[in-house]
């Protein structure tokens, strides 16, 4: 393949009676983002500057849980996490509990690309973006009513909440570039981190094997490193992607834990999930261009 690209928007329990209009929203939006993607990818430009376009215009889209439309933690607030990774050499960035960041896959860009550091937290990664001359917003700017009710009738437990986004590509150059974004999980407390931020657990990229993004459970993807893994099996035990996602996700983690795409370095798709449903998408240069929720 002279180009690929992946998309998703989340995993989780998703009632295939879902309000038709609801439906196509996603499905539209999907295709919006896919098309982006690919428009760019068709015009030679690099991978890295695909994942982040394309993930900012997720972050801006209420649909999902990323930047607009962000879960509450249990304080009401909105704390967003993001990561990407360069497959040429491994250059990764990260941030985890940004409260100001409009886009915060750009901010996890920049610690890649500005500083020696690889994961940024908190108040030092908002001083950071301070410093960088990101655009800055308000925290109710993430407030949806959709979000909003799922946190009031929330009671005394925390739930998880689908609609993480990621993005996966190849670029004409043979590169291989992945990121992800996220508002966490809904009601979640005492900072706590998924998956979506910790690079080899929800992003990885290298140009030897795969680019790939996870969505789900963060905590069994953390403690599997589940996206480094699918490069792990490709590489050292000669599994082919769409072999090496399903060993990950049938096998290593439990029914209804999530899913991941993923594009290897010949051009591959994978997007295999585990739950009842996951928002995803894939185009590539031979004319592939689907969107799709369920199997």
């Amino acid at each position: 393949m002279d180009y690929a690209i992946a998309i998703h928007g989340g995993a989780g329990v998703i009632p295939r009676d879902i309000d038709p209009e609801i439906r196509q929203g996603y499905e539209d939006s999907l295709k919006q983002a896919l098309e982006l993607g690919r428009s760019m990818l068709e015009e030679g430009r690099a991978s890295l500057d695909v994942v982040e376009t394309v993930i900012r215009t997720l972050e801006d889209d209420p649909r999902f849980n990323a930047g607009k439309g962000a879960v509450y933690t249990w304080e009401g607030r909105h704390e967003l996490d993001a990561s990407i990774m360069d497959g040429r050499d491994l250059s990764c960035g990260a941030v985890t509990g940004v409260k100001t960041v409009r886009h915060p896959i750009t901010l996890a860009r920049k610690v890649m690309e500005e500083t020696r550091h690889v994961f940024l937290s908190h108040d030092g990664a908002e001083t950071f973006a301070r410093q960088m001359d990101l655009e800055r917003v308000e925290n109710s700017f993430f407030d949806t009513e959709r979000r909003r009710k799922q946190w009031q009738e929330m009671r005394d437990r925390a739930e998880q909440e689908m609609g993480t986004v990621g993005v996966a590509v190849l670029d004409k150059n043979g590169d291989l570039a992945a990121g992800t974004s996220t508002g966490g999980m809904t009601g979640k407390r005492w900072g706590r981190i998924g998956d979506s931020p910790v690079v080899g657990a929800g992003t990885y990229a290298d140009n030897r094997s795969v680019a790939v993004s996870c969505t789900g459970t963060g905590e069994e993807f953390i403690r599997n490193v589940i996206a480094y893994q699918v490069s792990a099996l490709m590489t050292f035990k000669g599994l082919s992607l769409q072999e090496a996602a399903e060993e990950v996700i049938h096998k290593t983690l439990k029914k209804g834990d999530g899913g991941l795409i993923a594009v290897s370095h010949r051009g591959e798709i994978a997007m295999v999930f585990n739950s009842d449903g996951m928002f995803r998408g894939a185009a590539d240069s031979s004319g592939r261009f689907e969107v799709a929720i369920w199997d």
